[in-house]
């Protein structure tokens, strides 16, 4: 399903991207070293709770997980980089860690991923990753716009992923959301421009470029969720949920503060 917003809605998914950025910048100042990712987790129920939300992942159940995921975030650490679900692991100074958070309020959905390093440490090939998916994201939020197709934004995500010489996986990717977590269209971290849905003012889009070091192949935890690198290499992961207007996109999982 393509779901395309009315202006009444797109300013609920505001207050919704509004909150996903507040609790992901939150959670990510009050980690340190020693911070547990069951703490993180907690953290996160209260604050979305607290904002009389709904989180998009307790009861979460598709086809490629093991039952519902049952956690309120998911939290990524070093070689794991999507539906990290958290478990009771302390982190180390110089983990990179990702958190990737989608809440409900007031009846639609708004989804986003951030990376970064703990205690913080410089590791230059770990910050050159995180950079990477940042720079992908900017320029996918750059090609999207009214006419513009799905290929263009893939296109753009692709180019920056490929020029700073990561490869590509195709498995998972961008996608809609609206009064659901993840809808039509697919949004591939490459493509050809020109290609695809041409997008209208009320879509919108989560876009999430995600890399690993030195492979495209996944391998999945024990636990039926987490998917890591299959060579154990470091990954990265940048997301955003963007509107499309009349005027380009816009996005709206940026702080309110």
């Amino acid at each position: 399903m393509i779901e395309i917003l009315s202006p009444g809605r797109l300013a609920a998914a505001r207050t919704s991207g509004a909150l996903v950025a507040d609790i992901l910048h939150t959670i990510r100042d009050r980690t340190t070293v020693g911070t547990n990712l069951l703490d993180i987790d907690r953290w996160a129920e209260e604050m979305i709770l607290r904002a009389g939300a709904q989180s998009c992942y307790v009861d979460y159940a598709p086809s490629f997980g093991r039952g519902p995921f049952g956690h309120y975030i998911c939290t990524a650490v070093n070689d794991a980089v999507l539906h990290g679900r958290p478990r009771d692991q302390v982190l180390a100074a110089g983990d990179l860690l990702t958190l990737d958070l989608a809440v409900s309020q007031d009846g639609v959905a708004a989804d986003a991923a951030v990376s970064f390093l703990v205690g913080g440490t410089d590791d230059p090939e770990s910050t050159a990753l995180i950079s990477a998916t940042e720079r992908a994201l900017a320029a996918g939020v750059a090609a999207a716009g009214p006419d513009a197709r799905i290929g263009d934004l893939s296109h753009a995500i692709g180019t920056v992923l490929t020029e700073a010489g990561y490869p590509i996986n195709t498995e998972f990717g961008g996608h809609g959301i609206g009064s659901t977590m993840h809808q039509d269209p697919h949004v591939p971290n490459t493509g050809r421009p020109g290609r695809g849905y041409r997008l209208r003012p009320g879509l919108l889009l989560a876009l999430e470029p995600w890399v690993m070091a030195d492979t495209a192949t996944l391998a999945i935890d024990a636990d039926g969720w987490t998917l890591r690198s299959a060579t154990g290499c470091r990954t990265a992961h940048s997301e955003h949920t963007i509107a499309i207007t009349e005027d380009g996109a816009e996005i709206l999982t940026l702080p309110s503060r």
